[in-house]
């Protein structure tokens, strides 16, 4: 194990992907359950690859909840952050994918999506001890959707600031767990400023900053030190301590897309732990640390599931030397 320890705050869920693609949610005839949840899917990216990761985040005492919690210590990811909660159910999410195996979401089964434990996180019940090892923390944004999990991302940057971590936001914004697209615009762009990297899609670039330039992105804001913006397929572009660039991605037969991003970030980090902050200064240092991250999202796209996809620190090696 490298010596960074990362922590992810947020969902772990079961992604129930279409069997059959290319239909719609009442066409299809059945599912696959795949553990998921960005900042789960980041933290075994992370364990996989080398770097020791934690998990913070709430799931039901149910038996999807068993399961997950499970997964993660066969992983080798910090359960110390998990919450149990006793009534509300472990989410799970349907999704439907098209021909190409791109996926949308296609809603929560029977549930509302205000009912799921990964809602009911209780800021009073975060480890600080997890805090006073950690190097970095990683969160999204569907946890400022709801008032409970809302407070817990507040007490974790309170946290993060007082220990010192880098502060690391993928936005991952996802309309249906929303249910105003401006309220989630607003609550997400007052906590731009705490962060320190930023990793966001094209789209959501241009939702939030009218920009899909990671230079101009980072200069709006004077706390970031690293912007990066993905684009499936298209590649990526970056802007880490002042080296801009932008890299294709890598051609792949791709099976599923689910969680490719998340290991995209969980490469990164990685490379982060490994060379250190002050590193990104070295514009080939940086562009390097994007190639890596972009070998382990795309490795992540071959097999169906985000978790189990997901390839070791050898896999990505050798995967980079037969590129070169």
């Amino acid at each position: 194990m490298s010596n960074s320890r990362v922590l992810c705050l947020g969902e772990i869920l079961f992604d129930c992907l279409a069997d059959q693609l290319g239909l719609k949610l009442d066409e299809v005839q059945s599912w696959t359950a795949y553990p998921g949840g960005a900042p789960a899917n980041v933290a075994c990216a992370l364990v996989k690859l080398g770097t020791s990761a934690g998990f913070i985040g709430a799931v039901g005492e149910d038996t999807a909840g068993n399961t997950l919690v499970q997964l993660l210590q066969d992983v080798g990811v910090d359960t110390t952050g998990v919450q149990r909660h006793s009534t509300a159910p472990t989410r799970q999410v349907y999704v439907v994918r098209d021909l190409a195996g791109d996926r949308s979401f296609a809603g929560f089964g029977k549930y509302q999506t205000s009912e799921f434990a990964d809602t009911r996180l209780e800021w009073t019940k975060i480890p600080q001890s997890l805090f006073n090892d950690a190097d970095f923390l990683v969160m999204g944004t569907l946890e400022l959707a709801y008032p409970d999990s809302e407070k817990a991302v507040y007490r974790a940057l309170e946290l993060a600031e007082q220990y010192n971590l880098k502060i690391i936001l993928d936005v991952n914004w996802r309309p249906v767990f929303w249910e105003d697209e401006n309220t989630a615009k607003s609550k997400i762009q007052a906590l731009l400023n705490r962060f320190d990297f930023l990793k966001l899609t094209k789209e959501e670039a241009i939702w939030l900053f009218d920009t899909t330039d990671p230079g101009a992105i980072t200069y709006s804001l004077n706390s970031l030190e690293g912007v990066l913006v993905t684009d499936g397929e298209n590649g990526c572009s970056y802007c880490l301590g002042e080296n801009e660039g932008k890299l294709p991605a890598f051609s792949m037969s791709v099976v599923d897309t689910t969680g490719a991003g998340d290991s995209f970030l969980a490469g990164f980090i990685h490379q982060l732990g490994k060379f250190g902050i002050n590193s990104l200064k070295d514009p080939k240092i940086a562009k390097n640390m994007v190639i890596y991250a972009s070998a382990v999202g795309a490795l992540t796209t071959i097999k169906p599931g985000a978790i189990t996809s997901q390839p070791n620190a050898m896999e990505v090696e050798a995967f980079l030397a037969s590129q070169t």
